[in-house]
């Protein structure tokens, strides 16, 4: 792992998080780059890397209010036309750098608690009529959405992978990915080996999140020309 490497890294995350470069453990989680592959190699500090790739330190970030919380979950519930699920809110932060981490949602208690705090927040606002609407709706949810969306339960595990054939690579998701090795080995002209396959609770946002990574290279559906660092990124993660 080159300082040089580290440094690209850092200005790639940046530029997609609108500018602002990534503390060190969301660094970590986004690339694969963990602080032994720096720390007393290249840098004592975090803010040390942030320097040489050009960037001022973060500073300390206040917690959110609860009721700009609130509203986030409130608009979004709206955006989706339903209460929002787990899953709801990871494709949000992931699609809008503005958007709350959605641990971050935690704070407001259960699923059950989260309604109410939206509830709260609408009842008597202007506007929010309809939100408000969508709130007594959630009961009628079925019970897999509330299982889907409880961080007390356990969440289904599914797999997003990256094959090849030939000179290309096929970048997809499964939930049984020997199944699916398999159907596509009976469909390809040519032999497809796996190369690397990446452990989720969230397949499809994870999927997306390297399907707009590698877009430039897309040739055809799933099937994408990478080069030796393109896979390298893509191995370099094991869960996601």
């Amino acid at each position: 792992m080159t300082r040089e490497h580290i440094v690209s890294e850092i200005k790639r995350t940046a530029a997609e998080n609108g500018g602002v470069p990534l503390g060190s453990l969301r660094f970590q989680r986004e690339t694969g780059i963990r602080k032994m592959d720096w720390y007393g190699r290249y840098w004592i500090r975090w803010s040390d890397a942030l320097r040489d790739a050009g960037y001022a330190p973060n500073a300390w970030q206040a917690a959110i209010p609860q009721d700009e919380l609130v509203k986030h979950l409130a608009l979004l519930a709206r955006e989706v036309g339903r209460f929002p699920l787990e899953g709801d809110l990871r494709m949000k932060s992931r699609q809008d750098k503005t958007f709350p981490a959605h641990s971050t949602f935690r704070r407001l208690g259960s699923k059950t608690d989260r309604v109410a705090h939206v509830v709260s927040y609408c009842t008597g606002r202007h506007g929010f009529e309809d939100v408000v609407a969508l709130c007594t709706a959630v009961p009628a949810q079925s019970v897999e959405e509330e299982q889907d969306d409880s961080g007390d339960r356990a969440v289904p595990m599914g797999y997003v992978y990256l094959l090849r054939s030939g000179r290309h690579y096929k970048l997809g998701k499964t939930n049984a990915f020997g199944r699916r090795e398999r159907e596509l080995a009976i469909q390809l002209p040519d032999r497809a080996h796996t190369v690397h396959v990446i452990r989720t609770d969230d397949p499809t946002g994870i999927e997306e999140y390297w399907h707009k990574r590698f877009a430039a290279k897309r040739r055809n559906g799933e099937w994408f020309e990478l080069d030796a660092e393109d896979v390298k990124a893509f191995k370099r993660r094991k869960f996601m």
